[in-house]
Parts: structure tokens; sequence; C-alpha cells
């Protein structure tokens, strides 16, 4: 019995019935057959695929809610997909569901984010004319856009994982289900702890009847969410909160939209962010030799929009900002005599 044979088979004696098994994978686009001596399982080996991705290492230069903070602790993209891991796994080991599935998803689930975050994904919607939705281009990439067009063929579970963890698609497993909340916990939180280092917020901000229920510092907020994502869980034999907790997660998500996301202080570079990728994106299209090599194939079957889309939602804030100023900004030159 090989390794990866003798982990499937564990699976079933420490897993709950409900969780997803590596050895019921409902498979991969593109069938792989399994090495006799691989030590992972199919979930294990998602994972590792996603790690070393080119668009997995961008994320540590993406923007999460501040654009291109001065300032070495603020979120970004990299870190908010640790942190949403490190939460996913700690509810899927309590639950007995598949840590490795679960951490699949997660680390893959922000693949598709665009520079600037949110205000990059509205510029894209706009030059579009349909909007853009980063869960489905996370999936594009793990599909199409990886390894220079051949994707990452992942698993079934973890792909629709992906694309279920925000949007009106819920994911079939438990795992999916579990990432998708995870993702609510924590950014919720940590945009809390980044927008009190920019000064927008203070504790006292938040009100008090969300407090009294989720705690009053941010490791007690995760901690109360998790703890009753857990206990509610065990006790309904499905993924759920308990009413109080869930209104109030609700509550301070409505919150922060209103006093952070849509606050003017944080978001006052928006507006040049999408003036910014709009420039990028009709340069391109009037301009398809300026692309970079790799994705020149890509325009006889894609057509020339949507290869500009994918190249512009792949850069990092610092690549963007760094070719508008080659295309549109005058360099400094000398004259030599």
């Amino acid at each position: 019995m090989s390794v990866r044979e003798f982990l499937e088979q564990q699976e079933h004696f420490r897993l709950d019935p409900k969780a997803a098994f590596s050895d019921r994978s409902r498979g991969r686009p593109i069938p792989e057959a399994p090495r006799e001596d691989d030590v992972r399982t199919c979930y294990q080996r998602d994972a590792d695929k996603i790690v070393h991705s080119k668009s997995f290492r961008r994320l540590m230069h993406k923007t999460q809610v501040f654009l291109q903070p001065e300032g070495d602790h603020y979120r970004t993209r990299m870190t908010h997909t640790i942190e949403v891991s490190r939460i996913a796994r700690t509810i899927a080991r309590a639950l007995r569901m598949n840590e490795d599935l679960t951490e699949a998803i997660a680390l893959g689930h922000d693949l598709g984010h665009t520079p600037f975050g949110h205000a990059g994904e509205a510029a894209l919607s706009e030059v579009m004319d349909k909007p853009f939705r980063h869960n489905e281009q996370s999936l594009r990439v793990v599909d199409l856009l990886e390894k220079d067009g051949e994707g990452l063929n992942l698993s079934y579970e973890v792909r629709m994982g992906i694309l279920g963890h925000t949007g009106e698609y819920i994911p079939e497993t438990i795992e999916g289900q579990i990432v998708r909340r995870s993702d609510q916990i924590a950014y919720v939180n940590h945009d809390i702890d980044d927008a009190m280092r920019a000064g927008i917020l203070t504790n006292a901000d938040i009100p008090r009847e969300i407090s009294r229920v989720l705690g009053h510092t941010h490791k007690d907020r995760i901690n109360t969410l998790v703890c009753d994502i857990i206990v509610n869980s065990r006790e309904a034999g499905m993924l759920c909160m308990s009413h109080e907790v869930e209104k109030a997660l609700r509550d301070l998500r409505s919150f922060m939209f209103a006093n952070v996301y849509r606050n003017p202080v944080a978001k006052s570079q928006e507006k040049k962010a999408r003036d910014m990728l709009h420039r990028l994106f009709e340069y391109y299209v009037r301009h398809p030799e300026a692309l970079p090599e790799d994705f020149h194939p890509q325009l006889s079957f894609d057509g020339m929009e949507r290869t500009v889309c994918d190249y512009i939602a792949g850069m990092t804030d610092k690549y963007a900002v760094d070719k508008y100023a080659e295309l549109f900004i005058p360099a400094g030159w000398n004259v030599r005599g």
C-alpha cells in the first residue's frame, strides 16, 4: 500500500461521513493517473499546485482594502489568504471535515483578484460592460490561465469551492462552505484592524450591541465566530451559526461597508486606480503587440478584450503603476555632449 492509499484509507476512519473523501473525488478536467510513489492525496496535490503557481505569488503585492498603504503591517491578498486558510482549517478539524480540501480551496479562492482590490474589479466591469467577478476569475485562472494556458487541472471539489467562496453559488461540499464563512470572518475582522491602524476607526466606534455579542478585541471576535460555528454545526449536523451571532456578523459587515469600505478617506485613491486601469485597457486593445508573448496565443480563441482583461486582472498593484508610468508618463532624459 502506497502512502497516498494509506492516507486515503485513514480519512475513512478519522473524518465525518459527510466529509469529502479524497478517494471519492469527482476528478479533474483532464484525468491524471495517481502515481504509485505519490505521498499526497488529490487535495494535497491541489494545494501544492496552487502554492507553486505564479498567480499565488502575485497575491503578496495585491491590495486588500487600502491601496498601496505606507507601512509594513497592512493586509495584502496573500496575508488575507493565509488567515482564511488558518480559520478554515480550525473549523474543518473540529468538525472532522477534510482539512486538505479546505486548505486547497482557501489558498486558491482569491487568485482572480485584480490590482487595487474592488476598485480594479469595478474598473474591469466598466471596460468589459458586464460584471467582473473575482470568484469567477479565480476559477478561470486555475482552469485556463495558469501554466501558459494549460491551467492547474484541479479537482472538481477544489474548483467549485473556489467559485463558491462568494456569490450566488453555494459549494456542494461542507469544506467549501467552511471557506466561504471563513472568508467573511477573516476579512471583516482584519479590515477592522487595518482601519484602526489607518486612524479611520477605534474600538469605541463599533456599535455596543455588536461588541456585546462578538467581543471587544480582534482575538475575541474571531474566537466567538469560530467557536459558534463549531458548536452549532456539531449539534445541527450542518454548517450553521446561532441566530444571535450570525446577526451580529451581518450587522458588523454593514457597519464596515458604511464606515470603511465606502469611507472617503480609505477610498480616496480609487478613482485614480480605476482611471489608470481604464487607460491600460484601452492601450492594450489598440496595441495587442505590446502584450507579453505568452498572451498572444490567447488572442486567437478568446479575442482582444477578454485577453487584455485577463492580463490586467493578473497585474499586481505595483506592476500596474509601473506599466502606466512606462506608457503614459514621460521618462527623464539627458543630453550627452
